[in-house]
């Protein structure tokens, strides 16, 4: 491993590294590739070191941890983390182990979360795009908003339908299940007493702003000062002697009365902000345990969540609304079986419902999108740019019942074929950005995009990477000056000769950037040449 040790912030838009052949530039990939789950190996550890370690953070969008293939994952999520850090340590005999916020977990749980935020190429893009879920993800996405809005509703009512059946088998199954169940819903509506839609997220913003009372009170003691002191005269007592100085002689200028009334309005105004901000800083000091009774609040929230199995705080509450109508059904001599029947019926028919609506969506823009697809692989020069989007039947499921092939013929007369068989290389990650800038948002990552492309095509594909960068991270690591002179960041790898040699990777001051740019256009000495070839 010729990296010893390397932090980087990767910002949002378009990232290059580059460098020489051979200085290092691969052994980054290796670690990114060991977050997404690849198999690690005691060749990835220099000889001085004992181990190799790999970690990122992530900023996952929302909801991210509500899908079942994370639930292993999201147990070992501490309470009000948003971001996920994932790392990888590999051992000096060959042993890996895998982590997601520093706990253990199994490396096929840190891979499905990897690949769900940061797009690789090379195999990983090709196991991505050989995924339905991963196709389908990519449809929904560039089907807008609504169509992601539709998803998490019938997530929901998935989970609400899975509760349903539990709830319907159980008391199928005799009078001490049923009353089990008469026990959960009284426990249940009980626990969630008093809770409304706005609780958590009221008491989230309260408990922030609690965090940080101290900076808040010493911010606004300080504008409080500079306004109106105790001693001395703050910003409203110095325009008061504006005003004093002008009053006097408002009735020799006339045209002073205006700059006399403006100076009285701007005292006063800044008097009642002065006191605004005493009273403001009053109400920090008025209940110096708040922060305590905020977070037992939110503990309590967090308990009874877990306790009843519900994935959010919406599922809670519409968990407790149906146990309060299951309940009052049954005072009113429902039977239970009955009722949870009928629950049971609600809850299909409403995800046949949203399942339909995804469809329908999904059917009005597969070929909107593929027709979109095609246009950005013609633009980076990949053949006549055919590409399909085929809709399948399957097996109803949280996601709904619509399984999508992406479809390719690169040369004509050849038949149309799955993307992830059809391609390999640069020219699978070509493909990949050119699906990516119809339909991807997350974090991508191009290890091979410039391979085997140069001239106008590799500007194409630099421009395409410009305008995926406006709307999601794009890292590439590149030979190309094309793509490396677009980026918004630029990294470059170099090795370090010594004892043993090392890789150094950093961030580029514009000046440094320049000389970068020349060195890969080919040198002083070769644009010195062609220069004069120019002017023969």
């Amino acid at each position: 491993m010729l990296i010893r040790d390397a932090e980087l912030t990767f910002g949002p838009g378009l990232n290059a590294i580059t460098g020489e052949t051979g200085a290092g530039k691969t052994i980054l990939a290796q670690a990114i590739g060991l977050l997404l789950g690849a198999r690690g190996e005691a060749a990835l550890i220099g000889p001085d070191g004992a181990e190799a370690y790999v970690e990122a953070e992530l900023e996952p969008p929302r909801g991210f941890f509500d899908d079942e293939e994370l639930a292993g994952l999201a147990e070992l999520r501490p309470e009000d983390e948003e971001g996920l850090v994932l790392a990888r340590r590999v051992f000096r005999d060959g042993r890996t182990r895998a982590y997601a916020w520093g706990r253990g977990t199994a490396r096929e749980d840190l891979a499905v979360a990897g690949e769900r935020l940061i797009a690789m190429s090379g195999q990983f893009e090709q196991r991505r795009l050989a995924r339905p879920s991963y196709q389908l993800d990519l449809l929904d996405s560039f089907a807008g908003e609504e169509q992601r809005s539709r998803r998490a509703e019938l997530r929901l009512a998935w989970r609400e339908l899975a509760a349903a059946r539990r709830r319907h088998d159980e008391l199928a199954h005799g009078a001490a299940a049923a009353e089990a169940r008469l026990a959960e819903l009284r426990a249940l509506v009980e626990d969630a007493e008093g809770l409304e839609p706005e609780t958590e997220d009221s008491l989230r913003a309260e408990r922030e702003r609690l965090r940080h009372v101290t900076e808040l009170a010493q911010a606004v003691a300080a504008a409080g000062e500079a306004l109106s002191p105790e001693e001395g005269e703050g910003a409203a007592g110095l325009v008061g002697l504006a005003e004093r100085a002008v009053a006097p002689l408002e009735r020799l200028a006339p045209e002073l009365e205006q700059v006399g009334n403006e100076l009285r309005d701007a005292e006063l105004r800044l008097r009642e902000t002065a006191s605004g901000l005493r009273g403001f800083l009053a109400s920090l000091e008025a209940e110096p345990d708040r922060l305590e009774q905020v977070e037992s609040q939110l503990d309590r929230i967090a308990e009874v969540r877990r306790r009843f199995r519900c994935g959010s705080y919406q599922e809670l509450l519409a968990r407790a609304a149906e146990a309060r109508e299951e309940l009052a059904a049954l005072d009113g001599g429902a039977n239970p079986l009955a009722a949870a029947a009928a629950a049971l019926a609600v809850a299909e028919g409403r995800v046949t419902r949203l399942a339909d609506g995804l469809g329908s969506a999904r059917r009005d823009a597969d070929e909107p999108f593929a027709a979109a697809v095609a246009g950005e692989l013609r633009g980076i020069g990949l053949g006549d740019g055919e590409f399909r989007v085929e809709l399948r039947e399957r097996e109803l499921g949280s996601t709904g019942a619509d399984e999508t092939v992406f479809l390719i013929r690169p040369n004509a007369g050849l038949p149309f074929a799955p993307v992830a068989e059809t391609a390999s290389g640069g020219e699978l990650s070509r493909i990949a950005l050119a699906i990516a800038a119809v339909g991807g948002g997350e974090t991508m990552v191009f290890d091979e995009i410039d391979a085997g492309i140069g001239g106008g095509t590799a500007h194409a594909v630099g421009e395409t990477l410009r305008r995926l960068a406006s709307r999601a991270q794009v890292i590439t690591i590149t030979h190309l000056p094309q793509i490396a002179s677009r980026a918004d960041r630029h990294f470059r790898v170099e090795k370090v000769p010594g004892d043993p040699t090392h890789t150094r990777i950093q961030e580029l001051t514009d000046e440094e950037r320049r000389d970068e740019l020349e060195r890969m256009l080919g040198g002083r000495e070769f644009l010195a040449a062609l220069g004069e070839a120019e002017h023969r």
